[in-house]
């Protein structure tokens, strides 16, 4: 008898710990910005980023939202939904950027040319392109809110 309570009990921890290692990793569901104005935002990542849009619950006019690939998305937000007194900031650091790769930083690089948009290197050279060690290519910009985001030609 002992032996068997000994079995099952072994058994439930078992299948316990089994669970707990096979439970899934987190990944990153979406990444949130607020804007100072939501429809100039939106056709910003829509056309010159290249974002596609995908369907927002809220149909509220103060939200919208792209995909950056399989199961990851971008939530564009209508400063206006800020909680009240808090403060609405447009300085932000190039060491804080979202990172968009992309087949040809080159073909990036003419849509910016074509609509007048600066962008520079990771030391800040006006117009520069940088070379990550193993080869990636790498320009900055920044939306019209100072975010900035990172284009590169990594092979994911």
């Amino acid at each position: 008898m002992r032996a068997i309570i000994f079995i099952c009990v072994a058994i439930f921890f078992f299948n316990i710990h089994s669970k707990a290692q096979s439970a899934p990793k987190p990944i990153i569901n979406h990444v949130a910005i607020t804007v100072s104005n939501l429809q100039a935002a939106a056709q910003f990542y829509k056309n010159i980023v290249g974002l596609d849009t995908i369907p927002e619950p809220f149909h509220d006019g103060l939200h919208a939202w792209f995909s950056l690939g399989t199961n990851t998305a971008l939530h564009v937000i209508d400063k206006k939904l800020l909680p009240s007194g808090e403060i609405f900031q447009t300085n932000h650091s190039k060491g804080n950027h979202l990172c968009i790769s992309v087949a040809s930083v080159d073909q990036m690089i003419s849509i910016l040319k074509k609509n007048n948009l600066k962008w520079v290197d990771w030391p800040g050279n006006l117009y520069g392109v940088s070379n990550r060690p193993d080869g990636v290519k790498q320009i900055w910009f920044q939306d019209l809110d100072g975010f900035w985001i990172e284009i590169n030609d990594a092979k994911q």
